[in-house]
């Protein structure tokens, strides 16, 4: 299998070949390890540069890669434009954890990105004559929402927010609610510009892990990292 004159990168130590064609990309690194000691036949390390640790395996004999991506913009970027446009992968899926702004959600829920709104700067990079909407790969997205119907899982298709801020001092995320955004967090619009540019494929996949309209309903950050399988799931039947 050829290289790539870029492999590996200062964040990848990873040789070209070992990740698969799909990724998995949850931003928290012991999410990434639990999928694959959980999900994943024989997963190997390929990468743990800097604790964000990369796995290849299989799942029902396909060849699949998870691997953590951080929290934000900047950290997906980095991470998805590697391995799109040095690594060879094809599609990557993200599972992350998200906010709800919508009265039919709760915690456990999923939501299904189908676009990502975002008060950050990450698509000024391609000088555009206009405002780029970041969508995902429809074909991942009908997919996933057929197995969720399969599956009996409640989730909602529709927009997210990718906020460049967790602590906003504006508290400006229920205004994004009146524009029927359905969740906020912190990667996707990223991740959906490297996939445009690269003319690859990504989805983003989040669990509701609390609620803006139940304060009440809220998950901690085990529960975060081991609990939310179902999405996990559908992620690797995507695979």
């Amino acid at each position: 299998m050829s290289g790539h004159p870029n492999v590996p990168t200062p964040h990848i130590t990873a040789k070209y070949g070992d990740f698969a064609e799909t990724v998995l990309m949850p931003g928290d690194p012991l999410r990434a390890k639990f999928i694959a000691e959980n999900f994943l036949e024989e997963p190997v390390l390929v990468n743990n540069v800097r604790g964000v640790n990369g796995y290849t395996g299989r799942y029902r004999g396909k060849r699949v890669s998870v691997m953590a991506s951080g929290m934000g913009q900047p950290s997906i970027g980095i991470y998805s434009y590697e391995l799109f446009n040095f690594y060879g992968v094809e599609a990557i899926v993200r599972v992350g954890s998200c906010g709800s702004f919508d009265k039919d959600l709760h915690v456990r829920d999923l939501i299904l990105a189908q676009g990502a709104c975002t008060n950050g700067n990450y698509a000024n990079q391609y000088d555009l004559p206009g405002v780029f909407c970041p969508i995902a790969d429809f074909g991942l997205l009908s997919r996933a929402a057929r197995l969720c119907d399969e599956a009996k899982l409640r989730y909602k298709v529709g927009n997210i927010f990718s906020s460049d801020m967790f602590y906003d001092d504006a508290q400006s995320g229920m205004r994004w609610a009146k524009m029927g955004v359905l969740g906020v967090e912190m990667e996707s619009a990223a991740l959906y510009c490297n996939a445009a540019r690269a003319g690859k494929k990504a989805l983003c996949i989040c669990t509701v892990s609390d609620s803006f309209i139940y304060p009440e309903e809220n998950t901690t950050a085990e529960e975060r990292q081991n609990s939310f399988t179902a999405m996990m799931k559908i992620a690797l039947e995507l695979a």
